[in-house]
């Protein structure tokens, strides 16, 4: 089936496969006899008509059936013979040129998995981050908790951090602004210097600040920019906070205050375990990367590349035929996407030397998890990744990695240190 392969370069690769004149006659025939014993011809009972008939008539759409069946499996069987992955689809090299009772001969190049030499990822070592619990860490919760149940009474000012104000606002020289936008004082949807501006204010003032945006800003329209605003402070409510006792504990869903500092304490020291394993993976996912070279496919960094520059612009709150100059910005996240695909293929590579893979029910439960802490379903959440990624593909690779990471830092060597 295989004649041989060419290296282009180490991922990628020239194939030329010869698939046996036989073995495709022998798909046709058979082709030809299911079809007659279904088809009825002029003059002949159903599955009567002569070979003969049925080859004259259906013949170039049967042999086009069979070529569509046996190229695919042909392809196949030449990357199992030569123990090629290939990460992108094949491209033929020449016209398809086909005859009856010849062999069939095709050329195709394809992207193929490098072939990562001496890999070693076991007992790799991480160091021991402490996990420890605060009063103050379960105050903070308390005090958020506190926070959200709070509710607002109208007040005369003068305006204090965590007061909801009711503005206007105009931006000089730029088409954008805003009425009777409600504005937690402290909150971050302005820079931390608006928000300074506004106390002291009272209700009614009207002023003008000079406000620098960061590139980040969800603020539409005034992302990196230094402009001149026009404020307007038409209404001001101060926040009334509950005490935090037994009855907001209640109010949670939890029997008493103690129950809920308990509870809290435990969900932080699960959040930071978690928050260390996530600093312990990226270690080992550094060592990899160091202790590895080799070549990645093309394909697969310039998708990473324009997906990272797509990510950049919308931060920039820019379309990509905006960007004055693309080629600077390939330049800028290049190092990162090539980096992204071999930390990608590392982890691939680790996963089926380990047999990792992500069960239909994992799925579903990672599902069904994000859906609960986003308070949406698990329907919407499936449509969400469908209509980002064209499947749950982008998902299920993404439990995959974690799985692999997972396994590494089982393995890993944890020393002990401050």
């Amino acid at each position: 089936m295989l004649r041989a392969v060419e290296d282009i370069s180490a991922t990628r690769k020239r194939l030329r496969i010869e698939i046996p004149a036989d073995a495709i006659e022998k798909e046709i025939r058979e082709s030809f006899e299911k079809l007659r014993r279904k088809t009825t011809l002029p003059g002949f009972r159903t599955g009567k008509a002569p070979l003969e008939l049925i080859e004259r008539k259906f013949g170039k759409e049967v042999e086009q059936d069979v070529l569509d069946r046996v190229i695919p499996q042909g392809y196949v069987e030449a990357l199992k013979e030569a123990d090629l992955t290939p990460v992108a689809d094949p491209q033929l090299e020449e016209k398809i040129d086909f005859k009856r009772r010849q062999p069939f001969s095709m050329t195709l190049t394809v992207e193929v998995m490098p072939k990562i030499e001496n890999l070693k990822y076991a007992g790799l070592r991480v160091k021991d981050i402490p996990v420890a619990v605060s009063d103050e860490d379960r105050e903070s919760v308390l005090r958020r908790q506190q926070e959200e149940k709070a509710t607002y009474e109208p007040s005369e000012g003068p305006v204090e951090v965590n007061d909801l104000v009711v503005l206007d606002y105009s931006v000089q020289g730029e088409d954008t602004g805003a009425k009777d936008l409600v504005f937690k004082v402290g909150g971050s949807m302005f820079p931390e210097d608006f928000s300074r501006s506004l106390q002291g204010r009272a209700k009614g003032e009207e002023f003008s600040v000079e406000q620098g945006f960061p590139a980040d800003s969800p603020v539409r329209g005034l992302a990196g920019k230094q402009v001149t605003m026009q404020v307007a402070v038409k209404d001001i409510k101060k926040a009334h906070l509950p005490a935090i006792d037994d009855e907001l504990a209640k109010d949670a869903g939890f029997e008493n205050l103690e129950e809920m500092k308990k509870r809290i304490g435990e969900e932080i020291e699960k959040a930071k375990k978690r928050e260390v394993a996530k600093i312990q993976k990226s270690e080992i996912l550094k060592q990899l990367l160091d202790a590895h070279d080799f070549a990645v496919p093309e394909s697969l960094v310039e998708h990473e590349t324009a997906a990272l520059m797509s990510a950049v612009l919308a931060n920039r709150g820019k379309e990509p035929s905006g960007e004055p100059d693309a080629e600077a910005l390939r330049q800028e996240v290049s190092p990162n996407a090539v980096r992204n695909v071999k930390a990608s293929l590392l982890i691939e590579t680790i996963g089926r030397a380990e047999g990792v893979s992500v069960t239909d029910d994992e799925l579903k439960g990672a599902i069904v998890s994000i859906a609960q802490r986003l308070s949406a379903s698990p329907e919407n959440i499936m449509k969400f990744y469908v209509s980002r990624d064209g499947s749950l593909d982008g998902l299920r690779n993404s439990l995959f990695e974690d799985k692999v990471l997972d396994l590494l830092l089982s393995q890993a060597v944890v020393e002990k240190g401050e």
